[in-house]
């Protein structure tokens, strides 16, 4: 059985406490959302699966949402559908439902990350999206400098490629995405060129790693980004990424065909 919050969160984070913000910094950039559409191809009928406030459902598509926070479901345009209450685990839905399903930074959330992409092929007829980060190159980024406990934590939330690959299934490609210097999807490495975006609380609060790290350490953080920004130790390490346009980072998008 999958373990629920209050909110309904079924994950180890609860969105009921930090997610209340969430739309205000995670808003879909275009350069992802074509990489995800190219990825879904024709398909008539989407799933997405731990569709949050809904960032990247295409108007073009029959999306049906499942989400299991109610803060999330409560952040979601009027446009969009409304939100089932589901879990990944679980979907309530026919074999081969659905053209294409969707999860975009969510399998990292589920309680069994296995279970919750059998469901997926179990309810899809053709591709399964899932747009996530590499465990394996997520310290690579520059803020492992100043936060090493936030990306020890991504790393070891985010499920290894080759796993999510073998419970998949089929024929898998996996595809990095490259992140614009101006992403305004505000995960970690959106900011890549842009480290004062990470001295805001709402900013980091908005990526829910940080959830994990006391007060202390976040307080620590913002003291030694200040100080290396204010020193130009940072420019100096890192300055030439406020001008690359693109960042090819953690970011990826695995396709699977049955």
């Amino acid at each position: 059985m999958v373990m629920r919050t209050h909110d309904g969160s079924a994950g180890d984070v609860d969105y009921g406490a930090i997610g209340s913000g969430y739309s205000s910094f995670r808003r879909p950039d275009a350069r992802i959302a074509h990489v995800i559409a190219q990825a879904l191809g024709d398909a008539d009928t989407v799933l997405n699966v731990g569709a949050g406030t809904g960032s990247y459902e295409n108007p073009a598509h029959a999306t049906t949402a499942v989400e299991p926070s109610l803060a999330m479901r409560a952040q979601r345009p009027a446009q969009l559908a409304t939100a089932l209450d589901a879990v990944a685990e679980d979907l309530p839905f026919d074999d081969d439902q659905f053209d294409a399903s969707m999860a975009l930074f969510s399998v990292h959330q589920w309680s069994d990350t296995a279970a919750g992409l059998r469901e997926m092929r179990r309810v899809t007829r053709g591709p399964v999206v899932v747009l996530t980060c590499d465990p394996l190159l997520v310290r690579d980024f520059w803020l492992y400098d100043y936060a090493p406990d936030v990306l020890d934590t991504e790393a070891r939330r985010y499920p290894a490629l080759n796993a999510l690959a073998g419970g998949l299934g089929g024929t898998v490609t996996v595809d990095a995405v490259p992140i614009p210097l101006d992403c305004t999807d505000g995960f970690n490495e959106a900011y890549y060129g842009r480290p004062e975006m990470l001295l805001d609380p709402a900013a980091r609060q908005a990526c829910s790693a940080w959830s994990f790290i006391d007060d202390r350490a976040r307080q620590e953080f913002d003291i030694s980004l200040r100080r290396a920004l204010g020193s130009g130790a940072w420019d100096e390490a890192f300055g030439h990424l406020r001008s690359r346009p693109v960042y090819r980072g953690s970011l990826v998008l695995l396709r699977a065909l049955a």
